[in-house]
C-alpha cells in the first residue's frame, strides 16, 4: 500500500498534459523541469477515479517501487543515509537500490548498521552497482574483488547485485562481448551460489552494431551469450528508448527497428529490475532525451508498466527503481516520481 496520502493539485494538472499529448511507451524523453511540487500522493485521490488513467487497480505492484540512490547522492553526502531513507519512506518507497554503500555519506556507517536503518524506515535493500572492471588490482569491481562485492551485498541482504557498466572490457567485436558476456556467466554463477541475481544495467550503447558484423545489435549478442538462469538484466528504460533513437538504422542505413518492451515480453524473467527515467522528445540532442521527473515526460509508463505485470505470473516478479541521473532538486524528483507512478490506474 501506498504511505502517501494528500491530493496534488498538480499532479492533476500533469496528468491531464500526459493525456493530451497520447504518447506511447517509444516516444521520446524530457526537458528538465525543476518546478517544485508539493508534499503528495495522488494514490488515494486516484483511487476513486477522480485523477489518473482509469478506475482500475493501480498500475503499479505493491511493495515493489524503488529508488535507485545515486538519484539522491547530493542528499546522501550532505545529511547522511538517515534522513534521506526518512524522506523516501514519508513519500511512499518500498525498495532502494545502492550505487555504492558511503556515497560521501556525513560519518561512517557500517553494512550491518546500513541494512537496520534501511529496514526501520520500511525500506527494502533490493540491489546495488559495482563497477564491472578496472586497471587497479584492489579496485572494487566484479573482476578484481568478487568475493569482497559479494560478501558485501550478502551483509546487506541484497537479492541483486549488478553492475552498470557496459560489456565493452574486450572491445566492440562479436567475440569481445562473448568474452565478456562468459565473465557475466562467472559473476551470475557466484552470485548464484550465495541466493543472489547477478545483473547488467544498460545504456544506449547496448544497442548499436558489432564493429565486425554491423548486421549484429550487440545486446542480442549479450541476451544469446549470457545464460539466463545466471545472468539478468536491469533495462533502463530511458536509454532503452535513447537506444532506439540512436541505433534503429544500421551503419549504412539500412533500417534496423526495435522495440525495447518487446525485449521484455519475449523474455520476462530476465529482466527482475527496471530503472523508470522519464523524457520528452529532443531530437537535436545526441542521444534523444533529456531526462525529466517521472510523469514528465513521454514515455507512457502506464502502458509499459502494465504491459509486463499483466503476463501471467509477472505482477510481483519485478522491481521499478525510479530514477535521474541529474534532477535540479532531488527530493523533488523523488517526490514527484513516486506520487506519479502511484496514480497510474489500469484502464477498466
Amino acid at each position: 500500500m501506498s504511505r502517501i496520502s494528500q491530493p496534488d493539485p498538480e499532479l492533476t494538472h500533469r496528468l491531464t498534459r500526459r493525456g493530451m499529448l497520447g504518447v506511447a511507451a517509444g516516444a521520446t524523453a524530457a526537458a528538465l523541469l525543476g518546478a517544485a511540487a508539493s508534499p503528495a500522493g495522488a494514490a488515494t485521490e486516484t483511487a476513486t477515479g477522480t485523477t489518473g488513467h482509469g478506475r482500475g487497480r493501480p498500475v503499479l505492484p505493491p511493495g515493489r517501487l524503488g529508488i535507485q540512490l545515486y538519484s539522491l547522492r547530493d542528499k546522501v553526502s550532505t545529511l547522511g543515509f538517515a534522513p534521506v531513507f526518512a524522506e523516501l519512506e514519508k513519500y511512499g518507497y518500498d525498495e532502494v537500490e545502492f550505487a555504492g554503500y558511503t556515497q560521501g555519506s556525513a560519518g561512517p556507517i557500517t553494512l550491518a548498521q546500513l541494512k537496520r536503518l534501511a529496514r526501520d524506515h520500511g525500506l527494502n535493500p533490493i540491489g546495488s552497482h559495482v563497477g564491472y572492471y578496472a586497471d587497479d588490482p584492489n579496485a572494487y569491481t566484479f573482476a578484481q574483488n568478487l568475493t569482497k562485492v559479494l560478501d558485501d551485498a550478502q551483509a546487506l541482504g541484497l537479492k541483486h547485485i549488478g553492475t552498470a557498466s557496459g560489456p565493452f572490457r574486450y572491445g566492440s567485436t562479436v567475440d569481445a562481448w562473448k568474452r565478456a558476456a562468459e565473465e557475466f556467466n562467472t559473476y551470475g554463477a557466484a552470485a548464484k551460489a550465495r541466493g543472489m541475481k547477478f545483473y547488467q544495467h544498460n545504456h544506449s550503447e547496448e544497442f548499436s552494431f558489432a564493429t565486425d558484423n554491423p548486421k549484429v545489435r550487440l545486446y542480442d549478442v549479450l541476451l544469446r551469450e549470457t545464460d539466463p538462469d545466471l545472468v539478468f538484466l536491469e533495462m533502463d528504460i530511458f536509454w532503452a528508448y535513447s537506444g532506439q533513437f540512436r541505433f534503429s538504422k544500421r551503419p549504412d542505413g539500412t533500417p534496423a527497428p526495435f522495440e525495447p518492451l518487446n525485449y521484455v515480453l519475449r523474455q520476462p524473467h530476465r529482466y527482475p529490475l527496471f530503472h523508470v527515467k522519464d523524457g520528452v522528445s529532443d531530437p537535436a540532442n545526441t542521444y534523444g532525451y533529456r531526462m525529466t521527473d517521472v510523469g514528465d515526460g513521454d514515455i507512457d509508463y502506464q502502458k509499459f508498466i502494465s504491459a509486463v505485470t499483466r503476463l501471467r505470473g509477472e505482477r510481483l516478479a519485478h522491481h521499478w527503481q525510479a530514477e535521474h541521473d541529474q534532477p535540479a532538486e532531488s527530493f523533488t524528483f523523488a517526490r514527484r516520481s513516486s506520487a506519479y507512478l502511484h496514480s497510474l490506474r489500469e484502464k477498466c
